[in-house]
């Protein structure tokens, strides 16, 4: 079996040996701890070297570490053609406050949120002000994290309820998406995956009918009921 070394020498060049680029959206992120545009700088230029790509995609200043200094830098190397698109994200609550100032003051295409069906905190206000404002918006944690825990361990073995069939989901990961992409704010969800089925599994979530506002409060309401 490969060594992991090995594993991420392949990573950083299958873009370049494949010849995909063009169908391929690089999206990264930066931060600055100390709060210099130094930090950002060399970060940036370490994301380039290490997926072997001059112009990224998208680079969001991560949990707003540094968001003064590095979202000017974002937009200069943006006029440059270095990066096509700015963002912020958030994986935590205690954030929400003052990434919705930054969203309501910034001129942002995209943010990224934490959210899930056991943890909708993100669409009280920040999924809305991001439809006003034109954001895209990309969701981190679908299948849980540190304030709802594991869904798939809480889910266990529970078969899937009738509603699920109405969508076309054949698993409870296509479920927790399906419930995702269906708000009419989210443009993409990050699931994460170590597993070729699982990425399998995931890409169905993307394909056939998605669930309108009345069945996403049946699912809620079921949820609550069953495992909330």
């Amino acid at each position: 079996m490969p060594g992991e070394g090995f594993l991420q020498h392949r990573r950083k060049h299958l873009l370049t040996e494949i010849g995909n680029r063009f169908r391929c959206f690089l999206a990264t992120k930066v931060t600055a701890r100390e709060g210099t545009r130094a930090e950002g700088e060399a970060m940036l230029e370490a994301s380039r070297q290490r997926l072997r790509n001059d112009q990224l995609d998208l680079v969001q200043v991560h949990n707003l570490v540094g968001t003064a200094v590095l979202l000017p830098l974002l937009r200069e190397q943006v006029a440059a053609k270095r990066i096509r698109y700015v963002g912020i994200t958030t994986s935590r609550d205690p954030q929400y406050a003052e990434f919705e100032q930054v969203m309501a003051t910034e001129r942002l295409d995209f943010v990224q949120v934490d959210y899930s069906i056991a943890n909708r905190g993100a669409a009280e206000r920040l999924l809305p002000l991001a439809q006003d404002r034109g954001m895209a918006v990309l969701v981190n944690m679908p299948f849980g994290g540190p304030r709802d825990g594991n869904l798939f361990g809480r889910l266990k073995d529970r078969p899937l309820p009738e509603w699920a069939a109405e969508i076309g989901a054949a698993s409870w990961g296509q479920v927790l998406l399906k419930y995702i992409l269906g708000h009419p704010a989210v443009t993409c969800v990050i699931p994460g995956m170590t597993r070729l089925a699982n990425l399998q599994d995931n890409l169905g979530a993307g394909r056939g009918v998605m669930p309108d506002a009345a069945l996403r409060r049946r699912m809620e309401t079921w949820w609550d009921a069953n495992i909330g």
